[in-house]
């Protein structure tokens, strides 16, 4: 089990919750898990999203998730 913290403008999509409990071993998993368990998050996710295990923005889908990390969904970070 991971639990997902998520920023404060999703609560509206999840019942008013900000940490999200999801079964995943990598962060595809984690992400296909979170539009399963609250639809309205689907285009919030396909748009783009970052996410950071224990500290560290990771890249692609097949990044494992270690147990007990500590995982954040975040806004999309975009370089320039």
């Amino acid at each position: 089990m991971v639990e997902v913290h998520l920023w404060s403008g999703l609560k509206r999509l999840t019942d008013g919750e900000i940490t999200v409990a999801v079964e995943a071993a990598t962060v595809g998993e984690m992400l296909d898990a979170l539009t399963r368990a609250h639809p309205g998050l689907a285009p919030v996710i396909e748009v783009g999203v970052s996410a950071a295990i224990d500290g560290e923005i990771v890249n692609g889908r097949h990044v494992a998730i270690p147990p007990g990390a500590e995982v954040f969904l975040l806004q999309r970070l975009k370089g320039g």
